[in-house]
């Protein structure tokens, strides 16, 4: 099953109950690799060093303070093992196997965050859409220094997880750090959680706005509906669309091909490399681009991660669309989930990722074309001046057309780019790129 999720499952998988909000791809033909396929030939045991491990196990048993029976000692063993190889590898013992397997059906119970480990602290890197923590004002950079008073310095990923998982409608406090600045307290409760991973609306006549919040099975699909909607609701052929993917953390590798075979007609969308056979995969486009050419600006930040980027790399590269914002994640790892037995699974490593034009963006990024930080919008109120039309017996337009008054109009309709910057620079410039290319 390939993934591409860019922290590791438990971080994923953070207060949850029914499942993570990352999906693993239940649909495409699982990336498991097959007894004997192996890069190198298969070495011999390392004899010292287990006989290291063994010796080691005998003095826990035998002079730690408490009993500790062999299961617990070798389970622990194993997550070491796999812990210490990069931040998304991991050992998935019963439960958190079944969390990932259910994922796919983008319905969980949890708080709505995703977090990782850094210094040591429980860092935020995105809530999700319509969540208890995004709806708490959580944001991106967060640093959870605190579950329920107890401080989260020195723990691992796992008991910090573990703090936090509960039963829905419990509630729960996070103590946060935000930039530096004084400790501050949020208390949510957790909440069954149905994540739609595509949302679109006109933000003005002609010009779309469609934001994909992860990468589930059915995203690609959800883009399609989204386009046809968009169509729909405006009546003829749109002008321009923006496609949002800030903080979104990535998901299912096949639904990031599919929404990017949505915006073009042919070339490479994605390749991985791997030492392992079916690690080695091309993706390329099926000619159904369902976009209509219309001029297009994608939407990056530091919350876009693994198959985020692969969507805005291949865009990049095609010179399908520009890319605005700041600098994407640096996630280039596919994951692999390997089933043991007894229920048990490995997410491993096995292959990096690479754009159109061969780039890795690991631990590097996708770079936008236009750099735009996030910013407050202060809008000032406009006067209505005293205009021709309001003057008593004023002259017609002798071109036809009516007047045109002072408007007596209440306030418009609020929209998503009224206090949002980067998506009103995106909408500016697609009004920009539409004009210049005729439409």
């Amino acid at each position: 099953m390939l993934h591409l999720s860019r922290l590791t499952s438990l971080a994923l998988t953070i207060a949850l109950v029914i499942g993570a909000p990352l999906a693993f791809a239940a649909q495409p033909a699982p990336a498991v690799a097959p007894a004997g396929t192996a890069a190198t030939t298969k070495a011999p045991l390392p004899l010292e060093e287990l006989r290291t491990f063994a010796e080691v196990m005998d003095r826990i048993k035998a002079a730690y303070v408490e009993p500790v029976d062999d299961k617990t000692l070798l389970e622990n063993a194993i997550k070491g093992m796999l812990s210490n190889l990069d931040p998304h590898s991991a050992y998935l013992g019963p439960e958190d196997f079944a969390e990932l397997q259910e994922s796919t059906s983008g319905e969980f119970g949890g708080l709505g965050i995703e977090v990782g480990a850094e210094d040591g602290f429980i860092k935020v890197v995105s809530p999700i859409d319509d969540t208890p923590a995004s709806k708490a004002g959580i944001q991106a950079g967060d640093f959870i220094v605190k579950i329920n008073g107890a401080p989260t310095r020195g723990q691992t990923m796992t008991e910090a997880v573990d703090k936090m998982r509960g039963k829905i409608g419990q509630k729960i406090t996070l103590t946060l750090v935000r930039d530096g600045g004084p400790p501050f307290d949020v208390t949510l409760a957790r909440a069954i959680i149905q994540v739609k991973s595509v949302k679109s609306q006109l933000l003005e006549s002609g010009y779309g706005y469609i934001r994909i919040t992860q990468f589930q099975v059915k995203t690609g699909e959800e883009v399609s509906q989204a386009l046809a909607k968009l169509r729909k609701e405006n009546g003829k052929k749109l002008n321009g669309i923006i496609l949002d993917l800030r903080n979104n953390p990535g998901g299912v590798l096949q639904s990031a091909v599919e929404v990017v075979d949505h915006f073009i007609k042919k070339g490479l969308i994605v390749y991985t490399k791997g030492r392992i056979a079916n690690s080695e995969l091309r993706f390329s486009a099926t000619g159904k681009d369902e976009s209509e050419a219309v001029p297009m600006v994608v939407l990056i930040n530091g919350g876009s991660a693994s198959a985020s980027e692969i969507v805005a790399g291949a865009l990049q590269d095609q010179k399908r669309a520009v890319l605005m914002g700041t600098t994407s994640f640096g996630k280039g790892s596919v994951q692999t989930v390997l089933p043991l037995n007894n229920d048990r699974a490995l997410k491993i490593t096995t292959a990096l990722y690479f754009t159109p034009n061969g780039r890795s963006i690991q631990a590097q990024g996708i770079v936008p074309d236009i750099e735009v930080r996030k910013a407050k919008i202060t809008n000032e109120q406009d006067s209505e001046y005293f205009k021709e039309a309001d003057l008593q017996g004023h002259l017609g337009n002798g071109n036809g057309g009516a007047d045109k008054p002072t408007s007596s109009s209440g306030k418009p309709k609020a929209m998503p780019q009224d206090d949002d910057y980067q998506l009103a620079q995106a909408l500016s410039l697609l009004k920009g790129l539409s004009i210049t290319s005729g439409r």
